[in-house]
C-alpha cells in the first residue's frame, strides 16, 4: 500500500506537469496575440461554433461558469468577443466573435504547427496520446 503513494506511481503527476508543460510552450506563441491559454481555447470553439452561450461553453472547455465569466469578461473589454443577454430569458448569456476576435483567426493559424515543433513527440504519437486522454474525460 505504502508503493501507492510514491510520486513515481501517480499518474497525475506527469498528467499534471505535461499540462503545465505544453501551456508554458503555447506562451510565447499567444503573447503575440495577446491572448492567454484560456482565452484561447474560448476562441477556438468560437472560431467553430460562431456562437455559444456560456454554459455551452463551459461544457465544451468542462469549466465552471465561475471562471468562464471573469474571462469572457476581459474578453469583451479587449474587443474580442460580445456578451449578449438573451431577450426570452435573461439569465442565458450568448458569446459570440467581434471582428476582432475573427481576425485572430488567421494570426493564430500557425500556432499548432509551432507546437508541435517544440515537442518530441510524432503526429501519430500525439493522436494516440490525445484519444486517450479524451477517453478518460468522457468517463
Amino acid at each position: 500500500m505504502e508503493d501507492l503513494l510514491k510520486l513515481e506511481n501517480q499518474i497525475c503527476f506527469p498528467a499534471y506537469a505535461f499540462s503545465r508543460n505544453l501551456t508554458n510552450l503555447y506562451r510565447p506563441l499567444l503573447a503575440e496575440l495577446d491572448i492567454t491559454y484560456p482565452q484561447y481555447l474560448v476562441l477556438m470553439v468560437l472560431w467553430e461554433h460562431k456562437q455559444q452561450t456560456v454554459n455551452q461553453l463551459g461544457e465544451k472547455l468542462y469549466l465552471d461558469t465561475g471562471t468562464l465569466t471573469p474571462l469572457l469578461k476581459r474578453m469583451e473589454q479587449k474587443g474580442i468577443v460580445s456578451r449578449i443577454r438573451s431577450k426570452q430569458d435573461e439569465r442565458i448569456v450568448m458569446i459570440s466573435l467581434t471582428t476582432s476576435g475573427i481576425q485572430l483567426k488567421e494570426r493564430a493559424k500557425h500556432i499548432p504547427l509551432e507546437l508541435l515543433k517544440c515537442t518530441n513527440m510524432s503526429i501519430d504519437e500525439l493522436l494516440q496520446l490525445k484519444a486517450l486522454l479524451n477517453k478518460v474525460l468522457s468517463k
